[in-house]
């Protein structure tokens, strides 16, 4: 019998038995475009004009930088396809039974984060575009939008995979179509782009901002999204290729994300400002405006719906021992407050970027430990039995110290190249290398090199017939 393709998920963070793994390699396509067709990446391309480089070059450090970033992320997903195993309990294998509480907490916490920046941005553009037609920008009316998002994003979020593949399958080519309008609107009307638009820094501070935005806003993007990969390929098919996962996966985060980063890089060059709002006013009026409302509507929910399923997951993975629907619920309200806090925030564009830089502090030293566990020390086989076995009988061990070390020794490592905005944050060799920011790439390789040095010891995966495990 064939499952409908809208149904309910009944699933947690329990391996995905093969008759439920139905998604495609298009529809795990249209997952990661739909989240990432979203207003925050106008606001991310703004910031290289923001932070005054050039709009060639910074059109520059958002494709290059995506390159890296979408590349990495798209490795995380294969892990999901191989196993049929969530994101936060794959850590298992590289921290330990309870030592992977650590990243899932850190995951949890950030996910209230970006569910905050990711309405943020919509609802300052729903007010400005409401605006046009005569609706006053209020904190009465600011409210009313920020709870019917919310409802919307929680609900599809609660319902599970099944829905959120079923409303970006179905809601991402038509958000395309508008934002190829955007995009001829924005770029065809004279004294909308300033093409020229030069760098004003001198040459120490220019190279230093320029690792800075490539951190922060090119391999970064693609970094910030790793710890969700594997919630959503889990449910493709053994007999689909992990190649074919990671080729669709890639295109999916590359696309919109490269696309409206250029979109917002281009529409700032003239207009200066990160303030979605502004962007919108500068360039989109009449029924073009309507048009551009359904988009920014959308990206919130088709974001966010991604953040409330993942971050329950992330809970359920530290052994909390609530429903995935009542961790969902805590997580929509959660992010409300956080989403109050960010329309009252007096200078969201720097707080924003400095926030992205320290999520790659972390994040980059366990990709580097994930990575080296699971594609070089193991192989790409996993004993999935082993990750839901107790702490005391798991052969991954309760905590796994040489994970641990490794974690802190690419964050340290990450830090030591630091230069980010935030002062406490600014790491001691920064300045040798003139301002360089490459943290990203310290963090990653040293977590993961410490990590094969010492940490973690090889686990038999037993045969595919037996346990799920998977190969290739």
């Amino acid at each position: 019998m064939t499952n409908p393709e809208l149904r309910s998920d009944v699933h947690s963070i329990e391996p995905i038995p093969d008759a439920d793994r139905d998604s495609t390699g298009p529809q795990q396509m249209w997952i990661w475009a739909g989240a990432n067709i979203a207003p925050v990446n106008w606001a991310l391309g703004a910031l290289g004009i923001i932070l005054k480089l050039g709009l060639w070059e910074t059109i520059a450090v958002i494709v290059i930088g995506n390159l890296f970033g979408c590349a990495i992320f798209a490795a995380f997903t294969v892990m999901g396809h191989k196993t049929g195993v969530n994101q936060m309990v794959l850590s298992r294998s590289a921290f330990g039974r309870r030592g992977a509480y650590l990243p899932s907490l850190l995951m949890f916490l950030m996910t209230l984060g970006w569910i905050g920046v990711n309405t943020y941005f919509p609802v300052k553009i729903s007010m400005a575009i409401l605006g046009q037609f005569g609706i006053p920008d209020t904190l009465v009316a600011t409210f009313i939008v920020i709870t019917l998002v919310m409802v919307i994003q929680v609900v599809i979020g609660i319902y599970g995979f099944y829905a959120i593949r079923t409303f970006e399958k179905y809601t991402v080519p038509a958000t395309v179509a508008i934002m190829v309008l955007m995009s001829v609107l924005a770029w065809s009307q004279p004294g909308v782009v300033n093409w020229n638009l030069a760098s004003s820094l001198p040459p120490g501070a220019h190279l230093a901002m320029l690792t800075l935005l490539m951190s922060a806003i090119g391999v970064g993007w693609g970094i910030s999204w790793v710890t969700w990969a594997s919630d959503y390929s889990r449910f493709v098919p053994r007999s689909v290729s992990s190649t074919s996962v990671f080729w669709y996966s890639y295109i999916g985060m590359f696309v919109p994300s490269v696309w409206l980063a250029i979109l917002g890089a281009t529409i700032a060059s003239v207009t200066l400002d990160t303030d979605p709002a502004k962007m919108v006013s500068a360039v989109f009026g009449g029924v073009a405006s309507l048009l551009v409302l359904l988009m920014v509507l959308h990206g919130p929910i088709a974001t966010n719906i991604l953040n409330v399923y993942s971050a329950a997951l992330a809970a359920l993975s530290m052994g909390i021992r609530l429903s995935r629907t009542a961790l969902a619920l805590i997580v929509g309200i959660a992010g409300y407050l956080v989403t109050i806090y960010f329309i009252f925030a007096p200078s969201f564009a720097k707080a924003f970027d400095n926030w992205m830089i320290s999520l790659l502090l972390w994040m980059s030293p366990w990709a580097g430990v994930v990575m080296a566990d699971f594609f070089i020390k193991r192989k790409s086989q996993v004993n999935v039995a082993e990750l839901y076995a107790s702490p005391e009988t798991s052969a991954y061990g309760d905590i796994n110290w040489g994970g641990i070390i490794a974690f802190l020794a690419g964050l340290v490592a990450g830090w030591s190249v630091q230069d980010g905005l935030v002062p406490a944050l600014q790491g001691p060799i920064s300045g040798l290398l003139g301002g360089a920011d490459l943290s990203w790439l310290f963090g990653i390789v040293v977590s993961g090199g410490v990590y094969l040095a010492f940490g973690g010891r090889a686990v038999a995966a037993p045969s595919l017939a037996a346990t799920g495990a998977v190969g290739k």
